[in-house]
């Protein structure tokens, strides 16, 4: 319910901005949600990310850490601290970098589960939300 009284309050505003005299002054460019009729609103999913892309982003993450050397980061057996000796706060400081890369927030348990950048490949490839 308060989303239609919001949405309401936003047409209101967009005709009063606009100077037309009413809703249907606007034309068919309106979209219904409920009672209320919001104008001028489109909605554009984000496509999703190939697992391609998220493959390439999150080497080149790893690649960028201070601590790493680049020759040893790839796509099959990267293990973070096996393979490239780094200590757990490094680790979380890559998810982090993992988090800002793609827009989004891994919660503690999740980031917990990764610690290669298989693991990583595969949750990001696989999350809603990634950018």
């Amino acid at each position: 319910m308060a989303l239609r009284s919001l949405a309401g309050s936003i047409a209101k505003s967009v005709v009063q901005t606009m100077g037309v005299s009413g809703p249907s002054a606007l034309g068919a460019g309106r979209l219904r949600l409920g009672q209320a009729a919001l104008f001028g609103l489109r909605g554009y999913a984000d496509a999703a990310l190939t697992k391609d892309e998220v493959t390439a982003r999150v080497l080149e993450v790893v690649k960028n850490m201070e601590k790493v050397d680049p020759a040893k980061v790839n796509e099959e057996s990267c293990d973070f601290t096996k393979d490239l000796g780094l200590d757990s706060l490094d680790t979380v400081e890559v998810v982090m970098a993992f988090e800002e890369e793609f827009q989004l927030e891994i919660p503690d348990d999740e980031a917990d589960k990764i610690a290669s950048c298989q693991q990583a490949i595969e949750y990001i490839a696989q999350h809603p939300m990634a950018k």
